[in-house]
């Protein structure tokens, strides 16, 4: 292997497809074996350039599950893991939960920014990492820094906001800072990007990801108030902290003008109509756009 592998561990976004309490018209398809739709886990990529040494950015809830269906992830010895490092994006527990399932004394960097490890060492379970295996590595914006032997990347601010369960009255919206990360990779003159939360796409981001290879970007809806609209919930994909797929302000008009090689939209809420045929899915393919599944990879060489 010669390239950068990017393997999509969980391409849902937080609740996952179906989500335990969900009948919404995609979470019955996501449990009807005939419909065509299967079921998603929540969001997580994975990243190699050997096939053998692995980097996780965001430790889902459902990450054992994730590496049960990922034979690259697999254990191959006694006791033993090809996860090298894990990269935390924002403090969501759909990205943070799983830290608690990768508990079992295996070595592994964790890489986080100083308000994401704020986040961690408020909550006394994560102690159940054991610092002799687990090494906290502090990650500061727009520097690199190693994921794997032979690869480094970069994480830089989007627009996003704090975690809901820090939430205090009415958040910032649309908040740069630690508090949502994207990830630059550059290997071998190829440039890719993974940003699963983003509330908005301003001028400077634009102009960072023009040209990419790859991006992996956030769809959580199509609508900004598809949540409203399908009745499983009050808030729409701004308050959320994510913009909306669709519209003339929306990610795909504005990725579509910025001459990216392929782009796959990730961290896809349930109640999201990309995930079956129809009308919306057409307009994201039509573009030349991927939704994201899991199992999905994608090797840049």
């Amino acid at each position: 292997m010669t390239g950068i592998r990017f393997l999509v561990l969980g391409a849902a976004a937080g609740g996952g497809l179906p989500q335990w309490n969900c009948n919404c018209s995609n979470c019955a398809a996501a449990r009807d074996a005939s419909s065509g739709l299967s079921p998603q886990t929540q969001s997580s990529l994975a990243v190699s350039i050997d096939g053998k040494n692995w980097a996780v950015f965001n430790a889902s809830p459902d990450i054992r599950q994730q590496i049960f269906n990922s034979p690259q992830l697999h254990p191959q010895s006694l006791r033993h893991s090809p996860i090298r490092s894990i990269v935390i994006t924002n403090g969501d527990v759909d990205h943070l939960g799983g830290l608690l399932t990768v508990r079992e004394k295996q070595p592994f960097d964790l890489f986080a920014t100083s308000a994401i490890e704020t986040v961690i060492d408020a909550n006394p379970v994560f102690r159940v990492l054991d610092p002799d295996f687990v090494k906290r590595r502090t990650i500061r914006i727009d520097e690199s820094f190693p994921v794997l032997d032979g690869l480094e990347a970069r994480i830089f601010a989007v627009p996003g906001k704090v975690a809901l369960y820090m939430e205090e009255g009415e958040p910032e919206l649309g908040l740069e800072g630690e508090q949502t990360i994207g990830v630059e990779f550059q290997f071998e003159g190829r440039r890719a990007y993974y940003i699963p939360g983003c509330a908005t796409i301003p001028g400077w981001l634009a102009d960072r990801l023009r040209d990419a290879d790859l991006v992996f970007f956030d769809g959580t809806v199509f609508t900004d108030d598809e949540m409203i609209t399908a009745g499983t919930g009050i808030k729409t994909g701004a308050r959320m902290g994510h913009m909306a797929i669709s519209g003339a302000d929306g990610s795909l008009a504005i990725l579509a003008s910025l001459n990216i090689g392929r782009l796959v939209y990730i961290h896809i809420n349930n109640t999201n109509p990309i995930w079956r045929q129809g009308p919306e899915r057409k307009v994201v393919e039509a573009a030349g756009f991927s939704v994201g599944y899991d199992g999905m990879e994608i090797d840049l060489d």
